[in-house]
């Protein structure tokens, strides 16, 4: 058995995750500072992948990132390489249907979060950043494992749009989800059952660290408040 495409779909996952990350806590910081119509917009922008079907996403992608494409011709300026049919493509597909479920999660701790505690910390003289990394993340820290988890997982299972942009490159882009599929084309049904209670175990553990990690997190931001 070619376990490829487990270290493929982890690698693309991790690398996903992080990218969703970094820039969905960028976004929906800021988000929470527009204005109520520009606020619609760019949060009706930026989740627009979850509404989409996801072969719709890889149409969009294929459009952007293809050869004539102006993403697709920068990538190539830039690092001499085409995105599409790469092994970067199923890392940017997993980061474009992962990184609304963490931007949705955190603009809604962000919205929630109680702003006296920045003005305090601007009245004691704390930087802009101290406040964020010190004051705002870690009363967050539910959402934040969650909205990890979460676009963990989703950047796991991603299929229709990684299909669409890396194609099925057996040791290069398909991952567990495209080895479910192409196992069930080829009627190898005991494959695609493998594959699937693989995929499900990484799932189930991704949840269970959210649960665990997200308890425990509300059970310390409880006893700091007491």
């Amino acid at each position: 058995m070619d376990y490829s495409p487990l270290w493929i779909s982890l690698r693309t996952a991790c690398v996903a995750t992080v990218f969703s990350v970094a820039l969905g806590l960028v976004a929906a910081y800021y988000a929470v500072r527009l204005g109520r119509v520009l606020k619609g917009l760019v949060d009706g922008i930026l989740t627009l992948p979850i509404i989409l079907p996801p072969t719709v996403c890889g149409y969009f992608l294929l459009l952007f990132f293809g050869v004539s494409g102006p993403g697709g011709r920068l990538f190539e300026a830039l690092f001499h390489e085409r995105v599409v049919f790469s092994w970067y493509a199923p890392i940017i597909s997993a980061t474009v249907v992962a990184f609304p479920l963490f931007y949705r999660t955190m603009r809604g701790a962000f919205e929630e979060f109680d702003r006296t505690l920045i003005h305090s910390g601007q009245t004691l003289g704390l930087s802009g950043a101290f406040i964020f990394w010190r004051v705002i993340l870690p009363n967050c820290r539910p959402s934040l494992v969650a909205g990890t988890v979460l676009a963990f997982a989703r950047a796991l299972g991603e299929f229709g749009a990684t299909i669409m942009l890396a194609g099925n490159i057996p040791g290069k882009t398909t991952t567990i989800s495209i080895a479910v599929y192409s196992a069930m084309a080829a009627g190898q049904t005991e494959l695609a059952k493998k594959w699937v209670l693989i995929d499900l175990a990484i799932s189930f553990a991704a949840m269970l660290i959210m649960n665990f990690a997200g308890g425990g997190a509300r059970r310390r931001d409880t006893g700091v408040a007491r």
